[in-house]
């Protein structure tokens, strides 16, 4: 694999299915530890890393050097390990979070996530995001798939697909644990009806499923905390962007592989009518007037 452009749509397909396979066994580990003694302590940046998220990016880093020899894996606690807290990909390689939503699954809560993207030409083409605590797993490779996890394995799947702006407003999900007042700036230009608090990528499976509309994150975030949440949204028909209207590049080596701001949107006719900061905290150019509801 050197590229896109060389990985066929099926090929594609059979890539995401087996990360969705991996994404559910790791989830296994992550079920044992939940609610459970939990060993953690904090990084140099400030976030937690615990026993089950270590276990858990083990097994995953172990699977895919199996299934997939030869291609460069990018995982959060080992990228937190490496020299100056970055690991420089090549051209194909995997982005890993094995336990997204760290603090929340150390509080209990169930919306936690395992995330697992393979990234080729700076976009991602596989993908799968597991949620344990729901049995919940969504993978795409060209077309977004979601199943319930049986005895950690993904069950039959059934193909998902984003919706268009509902009449009565938008829902919109935010981080439980995470606001700031640039992401509140950008959703009171919009019509939303309610703001539900998500923990961890699970926000992207319930765009892509239809359960919700709109995910906006102006504070930081990490590649392997968006990539497979990306993919899997624009393949159920939505699109992530970023000011500009753009969408993610990843494996642009900046600091410890961090995001700017970017909006999930299951209607990409939402686009035009957001106002992402830039990454000075500018504004994008003079969007087009706010959506309504009805529109």
């Amino acid at each position: 694999m050197t590229g896109a452009a060389t990985i066929s749509g099926p090929e594609r397909e059979r890539i995401a299915a087996a990360l969705a396979e991996i994404a559910c066994a790791a989830g296994e580990i992550l079920r044992r530890y939940h609610r459970a003694p939990c060993p953690h302590a904090l990084k140099p940046d400030g976030t937690p890393s615990s026993a089950a998220d270590v276990e858990s990016e083990d097994l995953i880093v172990a699977a895919l050097a199996e299934r997939f020899p030869g291609i460069a894996v990018v995982a959060e606690e080992r990228a937190a390990a490496a020299p100056g807290g970055t690991l420089r990909p090549a051209e194909t390689f995997f982005l890993v979070d094995p336990l997204d939503g760290t603090r929340d699954f150390l509080a209990g809560t169930p919306d936690y996530s395992v995330n697992i993207a393979l990234v080729a030409g700076e976009r991602p083409v596989a993908a799968a995001l597991a949620a344990p605590g729901l049995n919940r797993v969504w993978w795409a490779g060209t077309k977004a798939v979601e199943a319930p996890v049986t005895a950690g394995r993904p069950g039959a799947g059934r193909p998902v697909q984003v919706r268009a702006v509902p009449a009565a407003g938008l829902l919109a999900l935010g981080s439980r644990r995470h606001g700031d007042a640039e992401t509140a700036i950008c959703l009171s230009a919009l019509p939303v009806l309610e703001t539900r608090q998500v923990g961890s990528a699970l926000k992207f499976g319930l765009i892509a499923a239809g359960e919700a509309d709109i995910y906006v994150r102006c504070g930081p975030t990490m590649e392997w905390d968006t990539a497979a949440g990306d993919h899997i949204v624009a393949a159920a028909g939505g699109c992530v962007v970023v000011p500009g209207g753009g969408p993610i590049r990843y494996g642009q080596h900046g600091p410890d592989h961090r995001n700017g701001p970017f909006a999930a949107l299951g209607d990409p006719s939402l686009a035009p009518c957001l106002a992402l900061p830039g990454a000075c905290g500018t504004r994008s150019p003079a969007r087009p007037a706010p959506l309504t509801a009805a529109s």
